[in-house]
């Protein structure tokens, strides 16, 4: 998601609506930092064990010590502030309609911002966090900004960064919102594109406070399209190539390994940082491949699943990007029903898709480095060095975007770890989510240690790490840890809540 490298930055000033946003340039400069990224920083709790609810039982011989994996650092926001809770007044939502024809033509809501602010009602917030997401820095993002910071006074709202720094004290605050809010985000949204509008149909699972704008349009090319869009483009059926013809690919550069029915296939991290999102066929199934580059997050679904009625009414699944994120997550959908799926857990959020139940089930995602991967996988095959599609790869095109924490809010974060920890995260069999510190991991299986907990055996494979049960693949993936603890804060960490057995 934005920011990216200029050829992919888009405006929606050329959507529908010309709404003045401000330019992606000036929001690449503007996003907020974390200080605690890396682990550094002082906490009541350096180890992490005593925020843990309860040391647990497990069967994983190792000598990992949970004093020597770093903690993260929490985040302060202070109490949040009351609020009513009927619904908006028929005023308020004439107010924020109002707002939006202004900033339509650009110019500024100010006498509408006055009359919401008045109302002294700050589930507002999240209202005006959405309008001050595509107001722009010139006059009309002023006075949204200012409105802002006269609604929630007990925010710390940081002028450089206003929405991020908004959102954040939202989504921490947790502050509820009326039906009233849903609707007029439905509108918002399908006025700056109406392609968005209708993925918004039928969304009652998806907590639509937190779902923002990432920078770009909505890829809606139809599967195998090499049209340009303002989008982030999925990569359709690539070519591929053996191991031996992929010596192009630096050896020590990540790659995300998959392997269903016996067959490897390495999709490299730099051609997936471009696309994000690859629909492929492997082992004979055909499989869909999201990668969130703001989660460190890639999975692998099977999208050949579907019952026979829902493929004869709206074809075989295709995973596209929409452009918008859920708490720094992206929001992938399927094309053909526009339905939202949950890149996350692959459960169907919205549309046709939804109504039915559909949840994609996964296959392992393994980030190794290319030398490993091929040297556990010498019949793999791996992404040809121009995809097929005759474009050129920068070996890091994102040139180190993310490397100093996450660039859009997440809100509070679990101070277990680090916001960008790697770990494994999994399921056991009745569906508790565990994370697995993938360097303590590591650390353990190479030198000859064994984990296995609640069932689940976690192996080595190339450099990376993949679990399974009873010899059979649980469908895990790497993550950073605030992504996956976000998703699932009930989730255990291995080692901080486990004791050898």
């Amino acid at each position: 998601m934005d920011p990216q490298p200029k050829a992919r930055r888009w405006s929606p000033q050329r959507l529908a609506v010309p709404i003045v946003v401000i330019s992606l340039a000036v929001v690449a400069v503007a996003v907020w930092r974390f200080s605690d990224s890396n682990g550094s920083g002082d906490s009541g709790d350096p180890t992490g064990a005593e925020s843990a609810d309860a040391e647990r039982d497990g069967d994983a011989t190792t000598t990992v010590d949970p004093v020597d994996v770093t903690a993260g650092v929490a985040r302060e926001f202070g109490p949040a502030p009351d609020v009513p809770d009927e619904p908006w007044s028929e005023e308020t939502n004439e107010a924020l309609d109002q707002a939006i024809e202004a900033l339509a033509v650009g110019t500024s809501p100010s006498d509408q911002l006055n009359q919401l602010v008045e109302t002294g009602d700050a589930r507002l917030g999240w209202a005006l966090a959405d309008l001050l997401r595509f107001s722009g820095q010139g006059e009309a993002g002023e006075s949204v900004t200012g409105a802002v910071q006269r609604l929630l006074p007990e925010a710390e709202i940081n002028s450089i960064d206003a929405w991020g720094t908004t959102v954040d004290h939202l989504i921490a605050w947790d502050l509820p919102v009326p039906d009233d809010y849903v609707d007029f985000k439905r509108a918002f949204y399908g006025r700056l594109e109406p392609q968005w509008g209708e993925l918004f149909e039928g969304g009652d699972d998806i907590d639509w406070r937190h779902v923002s704008w990432g920078g770009v349009g909505i890829d809606s090319r139809e599967l195998g399209s090499q049209d340009q869009c303002r989008c982030i483009p999925a990569l359709d059926d690539p070519v591929v190539t053996p191991a031996e013809d992929g010596d192009w690919y630096p050896d020590d550069r990540l790659v995300f390994g998959v392997v269903v029915n016996d067959e490897a296939r390495a999709y490299p991290k730099n051609i997936m940082e471009v696309h994000e999102m690859v629909n492929d066929t492997l082992g004979g199934r055909r499989i869909g491949i999201p990668y969130c580059t703001l989660c460190g997050s890639a999975q692998a679904y099977f999208t050949d699943e579907l019952s026979d009625d829902l493929v004869e009414e709206y074809g075989p699944p295709v995973f596209r990007t929409s452009g918008l994120l859920i708490r720094s997550n992206k929001m992938m959908y399927e094309l053909n029903s526009r339905s939202f799926v949950d890149t996350f857990v692959g459960n169907a959020a919205s549309g046709p898709l939804a109504e039915a139940g559909v949840t994609f089930a996964q296959v392992s995602v393994v980030t190794s480095t290319w030398a490993e991967w091929k040297a556990a996988h010498p019949d793999t095959t791996i992404v040809a060095e121009d995809g097929g599609i005759g474009r050129r790869y920068d070996l890091d095109p994102l040139r180190g975007r993310d490397d100093d924490g996450p660039i859009f809010p997440i809100g509070d974060v679990d101070p277990r770890l680090p916001v960008q920890e790697p770990i494994l995260g999994l399921f056991t069999d009745d569906g508790d989510p565990i994370a697995i510190h993938v360097a303590a991991a590591t650390g353990v299986l190479e030198e000859g240690g064994q984990i296995e907990i609640e069932g689940l055996e976690v192996q080595l494979d190339g450099s990376g790490l993949r679990a399974a049960r009873d010899g059979a693949d649980v469908g895990g993936h790497q993550a950073f840890w605030f992504a996956w603890s976000q998703f699932h804060p009930d989730t255990n960490v291995w080692p901080l809540d486990y004791v050898d057995g």
